[in-house]
């Protein structure tokens, strides 16, 4: 069977294969939303795509969540809506700014044991590494997370990753925490920023001009980074 697909057919199978689970909603918003009847043209895309055997689906959400073919994951998983919450912070950034080299569950390290982050991508100029917290954990799990990134850290190995500028000094990326709990956690040598949204994460840098020009430069001794998301 022979069939042409579309530049947005194919950006939507790479979006699904990227984000591991999509739901029909956020497909709407970030490729039929300038249509006349975008959730229709969605739900028809949608259909031939699954017909075709270029994607999967689940329906024991509403609406519809869409899965790669390849998916390891089952259909009731509550992995998938892990996946949906990443989805919804980079939704989240795009209102502000389409964030650049994502990465959902990057590992920077290549080996078990090393920091796994939700979401690495470059927000407004600046690299960050991203920890959905969906659930309450003790400052005990939460510290010990933050010192797997110290040790990253210190193994000057992220000065390689392949999205480092050429043309600059290496950048160790901030750390967000998105959670509804503040944690009592800390470190000398990377920047921590605990929020409830990335909403918050803007307010809080947009709110105060004097915060912004307070803020330090980039220094490659102590890896932090000046964050500037205006």
């Amino acid at each position: 069977m022979s069939f042409r697909l579309s530049q947005r057919d194919k950006a939507i199978i790479a979006f699904i294969n990227q984000f591991r689970a999509v739901d029909r909603d956020s497909l709407v918003d970030l490729f039929f939303r300038q249509l006349k009847s975008p959730v229709n043209a969605c739900n028809s895309v949608m259909v031939r795509l699954y017909r075709l055997g270029l994607i999967e689906r689940t329906q024991q959400y509403s609406p519809t969540v869409y899965l790669p073919v390849d998916a390891k994951i089952k259909k009731n998983s509550q992995k998938i809506l892990h996946f949906l919450s990443i989805l919804d912070v980079y939704k989240q950034m795009c209102t502000y700014s389409v964030p650049k080299n994502v990465i959902v569950e990057d590992k920077p390290t290549g080996r078990k044991g090393g920091i796994e982050p939700d979401l690495f991508c470059i927000f407004k100029g600046s690299p960050f590494w991203i920890e959905i917290q969906r659930n309450q954990y003790s400052e005990q799990k939460i510290q010990a997370k933050i010192n797997l990134y110290e040790e990253f850290f210190f193994s000057d190995e992220w000065r390689s990753l392949h999205w480092q500028p050429e043309d600059r000094a290496a950048i160790f990326p901030s750390i967000i925490l998105i959670t509804p709990v503040r944690y009592a956690v800390s470190s000398e040598h990377i920047r921590i920023i605990q929020v409830v949204s990335i909403h918050e994460l803007m307010e809080k840098y947009k709110s105060s001009t004097k915060q912004q020009r307070e803020a330090k430069p980039i220094t490659q001794s102590s890896g932090r980074i000046r964050i500037n998301l205006t």
